[in-house]
């Protein structure tokens, strides 16, 4: 295994600064994540991989040199328009079974569309897990590619978001999911 820092980009997108941190051997995105005012460089990343992913965070992240695996392109892409543009990124983090489930759940929840916690539990094979489903996105190291944002609660509201709910609004919008 690779001992050579994770790469970091930062494309604004939805008006927020988003941070996207890969290993630079396979493009696989390992944590993602909006900067936030509290945590103008998304310092709150690097903090969250050293606890879901120790080994991980102890390769230290470095700029990107490049932009090989075109993670930078897609990014902007999805910015300016095109929301499909992420969708064929590479993820990495560790997951449980379950966990797993919820997550390829997510990545099939289309932009333009929000689904409450009820549905992505059904969605990820397990019905009655809505608490489950829910830790899954609690515990998502890879925001906007693997669509947290993307799920709101039954009763309609945005519900909470790690990186406040004004980003998820602005994201929803973006997609098109809310006027």
């Amino acid at each position: 295994m690779s001992t050579a820092p994770l790469a970091r980009t930062v494309v604004d997108i939805a008006g927020h600064p988003f941070h996207a941190i890969w290993t630079p051997e396979d493009g696989a995105l390992r944590a993602a994540g909006f900067a936030t005012d509290d945590d103008p460089e998304a310092g709150s990343l690097a903090q969250r991989l050293a606890r879901l992913d120790p080994g991980m965070a102890d390769r230290g992240i470095a700029p990107a040199a490049g932009d090989e695996f075109g993670i930078a392109a897609a990014l902007r892409a999805y910015a300016d328009g095109d929301l499909a543009a992420i969708d064929g990124l590479r993820v990495a983090q560790p997951e449980t079974p379950f966990r797993g489930e919820v997550w390829r759940a997510l990545r099939a929840v289309p932009a333009g569309r929000a689904v409450t916690y009820t549905e992505l539990a059904e969605l990820a094979g397990r019905p009655t897990a809505v608490r489950a489903a829910a830790s899954g996105c609690a515990n998502n190291l890879v925001a906007l590619v693997v669509p947290c944002h993307r799920i709101v609660r039954t009763d309609g509201g945005l519900g909470g978001y790690l990186f406040g709910t004004p980003v998820k609004e602005a994201l929803l919008r973006h997609e098109g999911a809310i006027l």
